[in-house]
């Protein structure tokens, strides 16, 4: 299961890997999600990371007010219509996320092998001595020689603002430590984690709740991330909340695993869920090093072989301050890609990052040179394999449509579609071309009015990797003749032309619906 995609089968020749990278219109298959803040919410910051490649826009409740979000959502919406570049929105819950208090937002400076008391009383000042934390059960959770992480808010690793704690004792509802490492603690906002222990918090707090009815209906929101997703019941309460909202029951639910408990669960979780993020930064703390790379490999996987998309978070840390990655921040992002990542997430590095826009350039130049020696051949062979038979008519024309591109060199796939499902299936099999998901618009009622549907269907599979939404013009409805058929055909190619993705001569594999029937046939194109 393990066997990790190497690279191509034929040998590389060192010449051709130092050849300047061309740039095109898609800048790589891989997706990449930007996180909004204080350094990516001008507009004319919004444009230049969805030049630079940022397909899908996360708003984090863990801080900012929904005032805050909103203005920089329609500032994003601005961004978009100028560069004429779709962007989906992801709204991100706090969840049970253990927080420390600062309120006078003073640098708080801890020694090492100082004392360093944790309490629920919230009204005490944070100070070196005292640090108040925003959970009453703290005590009742940890024992002596636990180890508990304070970190600044979407913290680096690589910072002197991160401070390990071992717990030395418990004294009513208040947990003494000691500090194992010297550090500074600067800003309104420290995570603190605490490494394989049960925290009794609800995933879905009631703050969440309020947000994502009140701003999330509002915004039409394209995906919920939901924190420290620990079990499948949390994404059947998620999904039971957005089916109440009515406008949000399209809304995809991505799992965010962030720690040991939502590990132990990952196969009944990835049943329930839309997509999976896989939460490093957090994973890191709780797991011993060594295990990281295997559970990243072992859940990649699963998830390319369910057919849902995968994201990972903290990969370029050090460009939150610096313009160049470090060698093995650049070597991640490539085995990111190798191992199967849908998406790559940026945290701090767009947030409040320096160079926001260079880091998404940067990323998506890397996912680009590692998607060129992707071991396609073998990945489709396993996942055929693991589909097994007898398969489904869909799963048959969609490995079909890609086998097809491969062995005539097609430059991209058309895929028509009304739900999304075919197009997502095809990017299943991981073609080393793109697919332009043509949405066919459906007309639908709720008995009160007649509305379109397909807008929230294109903009979702911005996070798929290889698939590139268009949507179709509403007056060719789904059921239509082949004849309109034809003249949707020939917008899509005109879109493929005019990004640079075909040219005069070149194949396209066009997957489509014609009656009853699924049908892939094999175009060229004469001028």
């Amino acid at each position: 299961m393990h066997s990790s995609h190497l690279l191509l089968e034929e040998p590389i020749r060192m010449a051709s890997i130092l050849e300047p990278s061309k740039s095109s219109f898609f800048p790589a298959l891989t997706k990449i999600v930007g996180t909004l803040g204080p350094k990516s919410r001008s507009v004319e910051a919004l444009s230049g990371c969805l030049k630079a490649g940022m397909s899908v826009a996360r708003f984090d409740f863990s801080w900012g007010d929904s005032d805050y979000h909103q203005e920089t959502l329609d500032n994003l919406k601005v961004a978009v219509r100028s560069t004429k570049k779709l962007c989906a929105v992801m709204l991100d819950t706090v969840g049970p996320e253990l927080q420390v208090i600062n309120k006078t937002e003073k640098a708080i400076s801890l020694k090492a092998d100082g004392l360093v008391t944790l309490t629920p009383s919230q009204d005490q000042e944070a100070s070196s001595e005292v640090l108040p934390v925003n959970f009453n059960g703290l005590a009742k959770s940890v024992k002596r020689g636990d180890t508990i992480f304070v970190g600044q808010y979407l913290f680096t690793g690589s910072e002197t603002t991160s401070v390990w704690l071992e717990v030395e004792e418990v004294k009513g509802d208040d947990v003494v430590c000691v500090s194992r490492n010297a550090a500074t603690l600067g800003g309104p906002l420290f995570t603190l984690h605490v490494s394989q222990v049960h925290i009794d918090m609800p995933t879905l707090t009631e703050k969440d709740k309020e947000v994502i009815s009140t701003w999330g209906v509002q915004n039409k929101i394209d995906f919920l991330s939901l924190s420290y997703c620990r079990h499948a019941e949390d994404v059947r309460q998620a999904r039971e909340l957005l089916n109440s909202l009515g406008d949000l029951s399209q809304t995809q639910i991505f799992a965010k695993i962030e720690n040991e408990e939502g590990l132990t669960h990952f196969d009944e979780i990835l049943q329930e869920a839309d997509g999976i993020i896989l939460s490093r930064g957090n994973l890191g703390i709780d797991l011993p090093p060594e295990k990281v790379f295997l559970f990243q490999k072992a859940a990649l996987y699963k998830c390319n072989m369910a057919g849902k998309p995968a994201v990972l978070t903290r990969v370029v840390d050090s460009m939150t301050d610096n313009l160049r990655p470090t060698r093995a921040e650049a070597t991640d992002v490539a085995n990111a890609v190798l191992d199967g990542s849908d998406a790559i997430l940026l945290g701090a590095e767009t947030l409040r990052g320096l160079y926001p826009v260079e880091t998404i350039s940067t990323v998506g130049r890397i996912c680009c040179e590692a998607e060129k020696v992707f071991n396609q051949d073998l990945f489709f062979k396993k996942t055929v394999k693991y589909v097994g038979e007898p398969m489904s008519h869909l799963e048959s024309i969609a490995s079909s449509a890609v086998r097809a591109a491969i062995k005539v060199k097609a430059s991209v796939i058309i895929c028509f579609t009304s739900s999304g499902r075919a197009a997502r299936l095809i990017a299943k099999y991981r073609p080393t071309m793109p697919v332009l998901s043509v949405v066919i618009p459906r007309l639908t009622t709720n008995q009160l009015k007649w509305s379109f549907s397909g807008a929230f269907e294109a903009r979702q599979s911005l996070i798929v990797r290889g698939l590139f939404p268009m949507l179709a013009d509403p007056r060719h409805p789904a059921e239509s003749t082949s004849a309109t058929n034809e003249s949707v055909l020939k917008v899509a190619l005109d879109h493929g032309k005019q990004a640079g993705v075909i040219k005069s001569h070149d194949r396209v594999v066009v997957c489509q619906k014609v009656g009853d029937a699924s049908v892939v046939k094999i175009i060229e194109l004469e001028d």
